[in-house]
């Protein structure tokens, strides 16, 4: 029998050698190898300044702050993703106004924006969920058009693009995660990307105790978000073959597409002008399949897989505090957090397993 989990993370000799070199230097917080990876990713990005950060949830929470967004503000997220996305708006005191998701890519759905911006509302904070860019340019005209902010949520996005413009880069910032089920992992980290240099020193200055970089002197409260050097001494060695993976994991991806051919399995959509990441291969199951028993039913046969995200408002929290009613205000999303499957797709898996758990998936 197989045994493929749901995500396998591989690091290489030089990885494990860059990491040993950073903690044999005793140089350990925030050091050249930061700097290194900062400018790898802007690069990578297009971005003209990267920042790093201690985990993707900090880099959400500094794009917030930075912009002074609290009490008596609201932000339009999407009611499906990770609660990271509405647990910093939580925090920092303002109010998650949240929108359906389409059916078929699991992204904001656009037709539904407008309706929910009032005199309260700051920003929009689309989610690039899976892998796969929302509507970001029809995003940027609504903001445009009602003077918000557009923050990026591209924590499963690295390597996504739209019209061949990386996601993040389509509003004012963007945020990435690297978290051991993103597209590469220091086991926690973040990444926020801007083209505003202003901008980009307020995050420097957030990041580590309101210290200024440019004067050195304490110029605002701050937090402790830094990254150490050594996980961006293993993140920069990913980089070096990443490419390599993102177009192994699209190829795996086809395979997917192709043989999976259950009625009652909704395949992930691809869009035009739209390059898919493939962070998570996320379907949705018809109703009549019990989600955990075909859980059960592929782990028995040596497949990992669990649910992909969240309808937030159905949370306890959020359902407790603002009294959502799902199934009529966000159909789209509960659907997906109810039914939704995450299969295996990671660098090295091999196209011969994906078709194996492709015909147990439409054997069940």
């Amino acid at each position: 029998m197989m045994n493929i989990p749901l995500m396998r993370v591989s690091f290489t000799e030089e990885d494990l050698k860059a990491v040993q070199e950073v903690l044999e230097s005793g140089m350990l917080v925030q050091g050249k190898q930061v700097l290194k990876l900062e400018d790898t990713f802007a690069k990578y990005a297009g971005s003209k300044n990267a920042i790093a950060v201690s985990n993707g949830t900090a880099s959400l929470h500094l794009m917030l702050l930075a912009n002074q967004i609290g009490p008596g503000d609201e932000v339009i997220i999407p009611a499906l993703s990770y609660v990271a996305t509405a647990n910093v708006v939580e925090i920092v005191g303002a109010k998650p106004v949240f929108v359906d998701t389409k059916a078929d890519t699991f992204n904001i759905d656009i037709s539904q924006i407008e309706e929910k911006i009032s005199p309260k509302t700051k920003a929009i904070m689309p989610v690039n969920e899976f892998g796969l860019c929302a509507d970001l340019e029809e995003i940027q005209a609504i903001c445009k058009k009602h003077d918000l902010i557009l923050l990026e949520d591209s924590a499963c996005a690295l390597g996504a693009k739209l019209n061949d413009q990386h996601s993040g880069t389509f509003g004012q910032s963007g945020s990435f995660s690297f978290h051991p089920r993103k597209a590469i992992t220091s086991g926690e980290g973040g990444m926020l990307i801007t083209d505003d240099d202003d901008l980009a020193n307020n995050f420097r200055t957030l990041r580590n105790h309101g210290i200024d970089p440019k004067s050195n002197s304490f110029a605002q409260a701050g937090l402790n978000y830094r990254m150490t050097d050594f996980q961006a001494a293993l993140l920069s060695n990913q980089f070096k073959r990443f490419d390599q993976q993102l177009e192994e994991k699209q190829k795996l991806a086809q395979i997917y597409l192709k043989e999976i051919n259950s009625p009652k399995i909704r395949l992930p959509k691809e869009e035009t002008g739209k390059l898919h990441s493939w962070q998570t291969f996320h379907v949705v199951l018809d109703e009549s399949i019990d989600r955990a028993q075909m859980i059960q039913k592929l782990k028995a046969k040596g497949i990992g897989s669990n649910y992909g995200a969240q309808c937030i408002p159905e949370v306890e929290f959020y359902k407790n505090k603002y009294k959502t009613d799902c199934k009529k205000e966000f159909p789209n999303a509960l659907r997906a957090f109810e039914h939704g499957l995450a299969l295996p797709l990671f660098s090295g898996l091999k196209s011969e397993e994906i078709s194996y758990i492709a015909a147990e998936i439409n054997k069940f």
